[in-house]
């Protein structure tokens, strides 16, 4: 069984490139987007060749052994007080 990697946002979505770069499934950018063009990347259980595809909460890529969940931050409401 691989590892899980949670990587937390606190924007509304993450390209999938720059998730699989920051969860450190890839250890570059570069390596990421190659990874995804050949066809080695899954999103929710299916093949992406979409780099630029927007992660949201709930969402998991998978490369390499390793499964990437997105979370959201639990960040306070703003405009309170």
């Amino acid at each position: 069984m691989g590892a899980v990697e949670k990587l937390v946002i606190d924007t509304e979505y993450i390209r999938l490139q720059d998730a699989l770069k920051l969860s450190g499934a890839a250890e570059t950018g570069g390596q990421a987007k190659v990874a995804v063009q050949s066809g080695l990347v899954k999103v929710n259980g299916e093949t992406c060749l979409m780099r630029g595809k927007k992660l949201r909460p709930g969402d998991r890529a998978e490369y390499a052994g390793i499964t990437v969940e997105i979370a959201a931050s639990a960040s306070p409401a703003r405009g309170e007080g």
